[in-house]
């Protein structure tokens, strides 16, 4: 599935700025109707390291009420995430319409098919099994009135090397490449597998996955936001208002 995806796929700063403005008033509208119609919309992401998930989510969530969302960073679990099944620290940070209209995952449920399969943290019968108790998960929250949508932003090696020497030479960036990082990337090929599995197993009728070409961070912040946006639409069978910015006039302010 991954090696479909056509990663020159570009914006110009024209289209991103217009594509940006436009995407984010539909959906700020689209969160209203969330609060209005007491649903909640759960958004995973993952992606390769440094594929922009957080640039991403940043544009996402720019013009949203902060009253109204919640996004979730997660990391290895530690305390008592690590001692019940690996669903539970989930399940434990989902909250109801009147609390949070949008909860967002900057990684996922999804990392016991992906890191604990690659780096032996769980065995191979717990992994395999991963994939049904995850779709069946995403079932109960579709059933419960949830609506989810899961990105995989998607980059090649040559574009994530391109980043790491980037931040890497980048003061106030450095401090998010790690050690951990150089390590994965090593697995590229294994991760790239499990990545494949993960698509192919769990992308379902009721939540489907959208692999988001981010080679080119402008095109992939307007392509979630769109997607967001025609999900949205359909599910609460709104249509935001066409909120396309007008372009000024030469001379006017």
């Amino acid at each position: 599935m991954l090696e479909a995806s056509d990663l020159s796929k570009h914006l110009t700063r024209e289209e991103y700025v217009e594509g940006l403005l436009h995407y984010q008033l539909q959906l700020r509208e689209l969160a209203y109707q969330l609060y209005v119609q007491k649903r909640t919309m759960v958004i995973v992401y993952e992606g390769w390291d440094a594929a922009g998930k957080g640039g991403n989510i940043k544009r996402i969530t720019e013009k949203l009420d902060p009253r109204g969302y919640e996004v979730f960073s997660i990391a290895a679990p530690k305390g008592e995430d690590a001692t019940h099944h690996y669903l539970w620290r989930f399940w434990r940070r989902l909250k109801p319409p009147d609390e949070k209209q949008a909860l967002i995952f900057d990684r996922s449920w999804y990392g016991r098919v992906m890191v604990e399969r690659i780096e032996g943290f769980c065995n191979a019968a717990e992994w395999k099994r991963a994939y049904r108790e995850i779709n069946e998960f995403e079932r109960q929250l579709v059933d419960f009135g949830m609506i989810v949508v899961k990105f995989w932003i998607h980059i090649g090696p040559d574009e994530q090397l391109r980043r790491f020497e980037q931040r890497e030479a980048t003061p106030y960036k450095a401090w998010k490449l790690t050690d951990e990082d150089w390590r994965n990337r090593e697995k590229w090929d294994a991760y790239a597998q499990a990545v494949n599995d993960m698509l192919l197993k769990t992308s379902t009728a009721t939540a489907p996955w959208t692999i988001v070409e981010g080679n080119d961070k402008w095109f992939a912040r307007v392509k979630t936001l769109r997607t967001l946006v025609e999900v949205l639409s359909s599910a609460l069978d709104y249509s935001p208002a066409d909120a396309k910015p007008k372009k000024q006039e030469k001379g006017k302010k």
